[in-house]
């Protein structure tokens, strides 16, 4: 950086990264994402245009414009939120030690909808986009890789013995998901029950009646 004349920076202006600059007072780039993610929740992505989202977060287009170059990049952050979460805790959960199968997915359907709650609005989108973009077909690849591994867990589980064998991989798999995803048609940051109670009950109902 070439020194300047002017006052040195505060310490959080020193050291905040330049994709963090503020587009107005309370709108950096993270805030941003956050909101434009509700309003498409809210509206429905197709439905929205950007001057949708700057009329909704109170700002001016080119105070977006400042952070994200479209759209469809806007779209891209706000649902890899919640894939790189989901992905990530469905990755630990899988490849923990000194566990079978059955335990490491229960583990991962735990906390799949600890990060569910957690990334609400990120992970509405993911489920609701329908490859209408090469964005939403992208999410719905990294998607179906998160699919896979849980999968590949109950086909695990199934094969030590955990799990009864008259369901297929495939059904047990989207039961297990249908449940968890379910979440999102439901609840609210204001649900007077904690995530991880929640995250506890779907589990025990899930593996009720699954386990021989």
């Amino acid at each position: 950086m070439p020194e300047s004349s002017t006052p040195e920076p505060t310490f959080a202006e020193a050291t905040a990264p330049k994709r963090s600059r503020r587009g107005r007072p309370g709108y950096d780039r993270e805030t941003l994402i956050n909101k434009a993610t509700e309003v498409f929740v809210a509206r429905g992505y197709d439905g929205t245009s950007m001057d949708t989202v700057a009329r909704e977060l109170g700002i001016t287009k080119s105070a977006i414009y400042h952070h994200v170059k479209s759209k469809e990049e806007l779209l891209r952050l706000a649902i890899n939120r919640g894939i790189d979460a989901l992905d990530s805790a469905v990755e630990i959960e899988s490849q923990r030690a000194g566990m079978g199968a059955l335990e490491r997915l229960r583990l991962a359907v735990h906390a799949s909808v600890v990060i569910l709650i957690e990334y609400h609005h990120s992970v509405t989108l993911l489920l609701r986009v329908r490859g209408n973009s090469a964005v939403e077909r992208e999410a719905i690849e990294a998607r179906r890789r998160i699919d896979a591994k849980i999968r590949a867990l109950v086909e695990a589980a199934i094969a030590e013995g955990g799990l009864r064998a008259d369901f297929t991989p495939g059904l047990v798999t989207r039961l297990l998901f249908g449940m968890v995803n379910s979440i999102t048609e439901w609840y609210r940051p204001s649900y007077p029950v904690a995530p991880g109670v929640i995250a506890e009950a779907v589990t025990s109902m899930a593996f009720h009646g699954l386990e021989k």
